[in-house]
């Protein structure tokens, strides 16, 4: 509806070529299976979807994140005066958590943006959708519900907080969490309106895409390796090398989870226009700068 009333010229919409390839299909499926679907059905399909799964759950993220930041935020701003009385307590029980959730926040809110809003005037069309199981495979697996059967498979639990006896290193590691999710959530600033997964809506090379092609899986990824840091010290420190592998085992797989995430977008977007390759050339390091 949006659309249609922003625009002076409306095209027909996505939902629209959806609707009108479901019609096809219970009108006709033997037809339908014949001759295939128009790329602009298919294309229509394949963003509502898209659509459907991830918008209500970046609904629900954002609402979440937004309670969780008033409550500790709140609290901090009612007792100053325990900042200086009693800073590791503060930090370990709000500071840590009213931080990540506003970080968590801004980043959830341009994805959000990106799964409602569709807009040629804002320059964040769907030209493509990935159409391969791969790739909604490996995306999905990062996402509730399937996040939790990915888990389970391999055995390991996300510490967005890690706790270590030293206070000193137990500061510095967090707040060093929480540089590396400023960096991931500038990412998505960077995206702005073409926030969404799966998805080629025009090439971003700005903020910290000028340096790597995926700087948000590699802060990510980082932020969990420093989460895992103290599971692992403590069974290298007891030279239980086995829990130890079962700690580093886990976390790998979740690393090759991103790696793959990362090739196959780049697969996906290298086959719907030369836009990609152009920008590949301009950075031309997917992990490390220099090096990856």
């Amino acid at each position: 509806m949006l659309y249609y009333l922003s625009e002076k010229q409306p095209t027909l919409s996505k939902s629209v070529y959806c609707l009108r390839a479901l019609k096809r299909v219970v009108r006709s499926p033997r037809n339908v299976y014949e001759e295939g679907l128009k790329p602009e059905e298919r294309l229509g399909i394949l963003s509502i979807l898209l659509k459907s799964f991830f918008a209500p759950l970046m609904v629900a993220w954002l609402l979440d994140h937004t309670i969780q930041m008033l409550t500790n935020g709140l609290f901090i701003f009612n007792n100053p005066g325990l900042l200086t009385s009693e800073f590791l307590f503060v930090f370990n029980k709000h500071g840590f958590w009213f931080l990540f959730q506003a970080i968590l926040f801004l980043d959830v809110f341009f994805f959000t943006l990106g799964y409602l809003i569709e807009l040629p005037r804002l320059n964040n069309i769907i030209r493509s959708v990935d159409p391969t199981f791969l790739g909604w495979a490996i995306a999905l697996a990062c996402y509730p519900p399937f996040n939790n059967i990915a888990g389970k498979i391999l055995s390991w639990k996300i510490t967005e907080f890690p706790q270590f006896s030293n206070p000193v290193i137990h500061i510095s590691a967090n707040l060093l969490i929480l540089l590396l999710m400023t960096v991931y959530t500038s990412a998505s600033v960077a995206l702005n309106f073409k926030g969404s997964n799966l998805t080629h809506r025009g090439i971003i090379a700005s903020g910290p895409y000028r340096f790597i092609r995926h700087p948000a899986y590699v802060c990510k990824n980082l932020a969990w390796w420093i989460g895992s840091l103290p599971s692992l010290s403590a069974n290298a420190s007891t030279s239980s090398f086995w829990k130890a592998l079962l700690i580093l085992a886990p976390m790998l797989g979740w690393t090759l989870i991103y790696v793959l995430r990362a090739l196959t977008e780049e697969d996906h977007l290298r086959k719907v226009d030369g836009d990609y390759d152009q920008y590949c050339q301009r950075v031309r390091y997917r992990f490390i700068p220099g090096l990856l």
